[in-house]
């Protein structure tokens, strides 16, 4: 537990990066002679950075351990993020956000594999801490980055990270956990040119982890969309006033958090999967809700009470599907983690693009796209029920015949 807010400060660097910045998308747009729809592409540019570092990083982290990426990874950070603060042109902005993305994955990349360690088949109670802190952050950098505008240039927001990477050095330096790796005993066996690939081969060969990591994907997915639409939903089409949409997305982030308590509590009495089936039944019905209230055009306030939970427990299946994927290796951990955080933001890259796709000024393209997600996510898991009890019942039946 001690080294959870270590761990949570490491993930926060993410929802910092990409939050802060946005009160001043303006200024950046105006100083740099360029248009606010470019400017606003740098946060796409920022995910898919951040998505395919992971994957490079991701077997690094395996072959040379968790302390010397994250300290390498927070070092390329700072410097992009002191030639984002320096940039002439656009072009500069967007290729120096990219490569500040891609460094701050190697900084993330190393979190999930070290709670594993730490917490075991309880894996799910430590990324539920780390996302309560996930929850947090959204929520204050956007006013944090206001605050800054109103003293300093924009440039200052990138000042700002660079000194919160610096004290993350510094701290990880002394405090960050020196957890023992395995032995990898593939080492030995794999050509070096090779190893990077082998150790995706290995997770993907891992059919047991597919549908924790599909639910992972699906999860993202109804995450992303609703972020994405938050404000056209709320502001366009319920209508709502800046404050009203205001004080609704901050119930919004006060839920994730105490769901994520909630989750972090239960995780050791009833286990990740108990609580993924039940948090999946639940998101079903309530994107179920949703969908026919859209259909029918039905109360605000009750479309929003269907729509806050619903992304609340998003939260809660992605905490532990992430735990059911890594517990299902004892190596490579990096690897995995990079694969799932690949499919997440991979997943949430798409929502963009679908709502756009779909788009017909109502809430019905959003609730058809939660419901597809929550029904697909409950099927794979029954599935996967089913296949694990007949799984066990030849397992009893090659017993019984052993004897």
């Amino acid at each position: 537990m001690r080294f959870l807010p270590l761990f949570a400060a490491i993930f926060a660097i993410t929802p910092l990066a990409i939050d802060m910045y946005l009160p001043a998308l303006l200024s950046i747009a105006k100083e740099l002679d360029a248009p606010i729809a470019s400017v606003q592409n740098s946060l796409s540019i920022y995910l898919a950075g951040y998505a395919i570092g992971m994957l490079i990083f991701g077997p690094m982290v395996d072959k040379f351990g968790r302390r010397i990426i994250l300290i390498s990874g927070l070092l390329g950070f700072i410097a992009f993020s002191f030639l984002v603060s320096n940039s002439q042109t656009i072009e500069q902005f967007l290729l120096f956000r990219f490569c500040q993305a891609l460094s701050g994955s190697a900084a993330t990349v190393v979190v999930p594999g070290a709670i594993k360690k730490l917490f075991g088949k309880d894996t799910a109670k430590g990324l539920s801490y780390v996302g309560m802190t996930m929850a947090i952050a959204p929520m204050i950098a956007p006013a944090f980055g206001t605050y800054i505008l109103m003293i300093a240039s924009w440039q200052w927001i990138f000042v700002v990270l660079i000194g919160y990477a610096l004290v993350l050095i510094a701290v990880s330096y002394i405090w960050f956990p020196k957890l023992e790796e395995e032995p990898e005993a593939e080492a030995d066996i794999i050509p070096r040119p090779v190893s990077f690939l082998k150790r995706y081969k290995t997770v993907f060969a891992k059919r047991s982890s597919h549908i924790y990591l599909l639910t992972t994907m699906l999860a993202s997915l109804i995450f992303f969309t609703y972020i994405t639409s938050v404000s056209f939903m709320y502001m366009d089409v319920f209508e709502l006033s800046k404050q009203a949409f205001s004080f609704y997305f901050g119930i919004n982030v006060i839920g994730l958090i105490l769901f994520n308590f909630v989750n972090a509590r239960l995780v050791p009495k009833l286990g990740s999967q108990k609580i993924l089936m039940v948090a999946s039944t639940a998101l079903l019905l309530l994107t179920l809700l949703f969908f026919t209230l859209s259909m029918i055009k039905g109360s605000v306030i009750v479309m929003i009470a269907s729509l806050i939970p619903c992304v609340c427990l998003t939260s809660i299946i992605g905490a532990n599907a992430d735990s059911l994927t890594l517990q299902q290796f004892d190596q490579n951990t990096g690897t995995v983690t990079a694969v799932i955080g690949t499919l997440r933001f991979g997943s949430g890259a798409l929502a963009g693009p679908l709502l756009a796709f779909s788009f017909d000024g109502s809430v019905l393209p959003i609730s058809t796209l939660f419901l597809i997600s929550a029904l697909s996510m409950v099927m794979l898991l029954l599935i996967n029920r089913r296949r694990e009890k007949n799984l066990a019942s030849q397992e009893n039946l090659g017993v019984i015949s052993a004897h």
